[in-house]
């Protein structure tokens, strides 16, 4: 089944947006992908008079701080119950973990997986061996232009968005981030999750994805660059017209 640009894998989706004649206000907080600034969501525009939206940044980790721990010090920013929590990639593994703590009406995640069995392959690999230990994430903090190191119009251009986007290079952060997403151990996922997946994730491969939206030519980046997919149905599958 298409809906456009969109087809779904084990869901059935409703392209028109029915809109309750009494609706309260539903708080949305949004969490960014791995070492991005809350600017990934500057495209993403819902309806005001339905939705008020709420940035979650990333904090600095203790070295040895668990991701039950971390994900309580990330619930201390939401201030609403029942409401709705959204995240990218590893923003989407968190808000997982933040459910735990908090009342919330829906979690999204985006670009992101629901379980351990969805990690790709080589990221299994990184976990068996440790591998991940290796990576050599001082060096991001020294690099102060991104698009030197790129060639080509295209891998400038990405160079530059990635430069934009991703602004948190502390060390302790990354060598944290990386090892608590190869490490997670997530089975199943929390009840009623939504997942919007690209079809072209180069991060998360559609093929180890089930039961989720799928974003014709979608890549994992497409909450910057397909934002006007996501205005035009976030509002419908936040209340819950799926059927």
């Amino acid at each position: 089944m298409r809906c456009k640009d969109t087809k779904i894998r084990g869901l059935k989706f409703n392209s028109t947006v029915k809109i309750p004649m009494k609706q309260q206000v539903t708080h949305v907080y949004l969490v960014p992908g791995m070492a991005a600034d809350v600017s990934i969501f500057e495209y993403i525009k819902l309806p005001e008079t339905q939705f008020i939206c709420h940035m979650i940044p990333w904090k600095i980790p203790g070295r040895k701080e668990s991701i039950e721990d971390y994900a309580k010090r990330m619930c201390a920013e939401i201030k609403h119950d029942n409401c709705v929590l959204i995240g990218v990639s590893f923003g989407g593994i968190m808000v997982q973990e933040m459910c735990k703590f908090v009342d919330v009406k829906k979690i999204i995640i985006i670009s992101s997986v629901k379980s351990r069995y969805e990690l790709p392959k080589r990221i299994k690999i990184a976990r068996k061996t440790k591998a991940y230990k290796l990576l050599p994430t001082s060096i991001v903090s020294r690099i102060e232009n991104w698009e030197k190191l790129a060639f080509g119009d295209f891998a400038k251009k990405r160079a530059a968005m990635y430069q934009r986007y991703l602004s948190i290079n502390d060390k302790t952060y990354l060598d944290w981030a990386i090892e608590k997403m190869v490490c997670w151990d997530q089975e199943e996922p929390p009840a009623g999750l939504i997942h919007i997946h690209g079809e072209k994730d180069i991060v998360f491969p559609i093929s180890n994805i089930k039961d989720c939206i799928i974003v014709d030519k979608g890549t994992h980046v497409m909450i910057v660059n397909r934002a006007r997919w996501f205005n035009k149905h976030l509002p419908e599958i936040i209340n819950d017209n799926l059927h």
